[in-house]
């Protein structure tokens, strides 16, 4: 019996515990999906109040499916083969689909959205399963079964399925509203923005370069590190700020010791009002504490002074190998370490201060106007679009 996969059943992740806000989150990753399902003809997402349909409508099953545990909000996804509501045609089905498993322990779980339908689920459950004990070598188990034949009795049709996959779980991505992430060429800040995604932000980006110290291709690898984000948040508007200006200003007026410290203020200065622009409720940054001298304690506080914004920092108690694990299933480390400078590399002091205090980088600061820079910098910031490119989907799959 030639059977293929005609639909996949999308379950939803933590946004079932929202209660009254259940319809918006619902909404929202419907949302999601449909844009996700762009590059495929003819696929058709219709939602429910506790599911999400995924009519495959002859697109090709394992790339849909792929694709669909990229996104954020989604529990569990089965690729499920539409019957009629017969019984005859479910039992069918349904032994079919075991034949091809190897020879395990099952239960079967019927779900009954039709009322209407003749048979109760217990009936369903026991017509189904003896009929793969009579045609199969598998054995039932009903307290913790290897493969889980799952019944969706709905208006009219019946769904079955015996695979189910693991979402990417989280949040919908702009649930939470939206956050500007500041991102360099390191391994860090695309997990802090993965993570910033997981959990319902929607991010848009600022990178800071300085040419002709840095390189077209540094910006390259950022632009690199930045699609593959998209496959968490279908588009990701990147904002491209020229810092040279600034930054020899500061390497010109600013003790060494103290020019990281200051360079940081500035940047989240500037990211601050590119984020006030953009109506973003908050920054993002992928700092650890103690990772290096500007991420110490004395350091963050000292930088964080300067933002009226939240600064979110999701990897800040993480340990550097947590960090490129991570990064290594996203598929951003290979891109990460590429031998290109960013501009904070470029001019790293041989001794930066780890205990910077608020007072001296204040002093400092005042051995410049530097406000004229920090508009121009604003003002002057390039914004491109970066798209999810599904030609490359193998490549940005988590």
């Amino acid at each position: 019996m030639d059977i293929k996969a005609d639909i996949c059943v999308v379950r939803f992740a933590e946004l079932s515990t929202k209660g009254k806000n259940k319809k918006d989150f619902v909404r929202l990753l419907r949302k999601n999906i449909n844009e996700a399902m762009r590059s495929f003809d003819g696929v058709k997402v219709v939602g429910s109040f506790d599911r999400i349909y995924v009519y495959l409508n002859g697109a090709d099953d394992v790339l849909v499916l792929a694709r669909l545990q990229q996104i954020f909000g989604i529990s569990t996804i089965s690729l499920a083969v539409k019957v009629e509501q017969d019984i005859e045609q479910m039992k069918d089905v349904a032994v079919a689909l075991m034949k091809r498993e190897p020879k395990s322990s099952f239960k079967v779980i019927t779900r009954r959205a039709d009322k209407t339908f003749g048979l109760v689920t217990d009936q369903i459950n026991r017509a189904l399963g003896t009929a793969i004990l009579m045609n199969t070598e598998h054995v039932v188990d009903v307290h913790n079964p290897e493969i889980k034949v799952l019944v969706e009795v709905r208006p009219g049709e019946v769904y079955i399925t015996v695979n189910t996959v693991q979402g990417a779980h989280g949040f919908p991505v702009g649930i939470q509203g939206k956050a500007m992430l500041l991102i360099s060429g390191g391994i860090d800040s695309p997990v802090a923005g993965y993570l910033s995604n997981k959990r319902g932000i929607e991010v848009e980006c600022v990178h800071f370069q300085s040419p002709p110290y840095t390189s077209q291709a540094a910006l390259s690898k950022v632009m690199d590190l930045t699609r593959k984000m998209t496959a968490g948040q279908s588009e990701i508007r990147m904002h491209i700020v020229n810092f040279t200006d600034l930054q020899l200003q500061i390497n010109h007026f600013i003790p060494e010791s103290y020019r990281i410290t200051i360079m940081r203020r500035m940047m989240i200065r500037i990211a601050q009002g590119l984020a006030n622009n953009r109506k973003c409720k908050a920054l993002i940054t992928g700092e650890c504490v103690g990772q290096v001298a500007s991420q110490t304690l004395d350091s963050i506080q000292v930088i964080s002074a300067v933002a009226d914004l939240p600064i979110l920092r999701p990897l800040v108690m993480f340990d550097k190998n947590d960090i490129i694990a991570i990064a290594e299933k996203i598929g951003t480390y290979d891109i990460s370490i590429r031998p290109y400078e960013d501009c904070c590399t470029v001019f790293t002091p041989i001794n930066p201060v780890t205990r910077p205090t608020l007072h001296k980088a204040e002093f400092y600061e005042k051995s410049f106007d530097f406000s004229p820079y920090v508009v121009e910098c604003i003002e002057k910031a390039e914004t491109v679009f970066v798209k999810y490119n599904e030609k490359r989907a193998e490549d940005t799959l988590f």
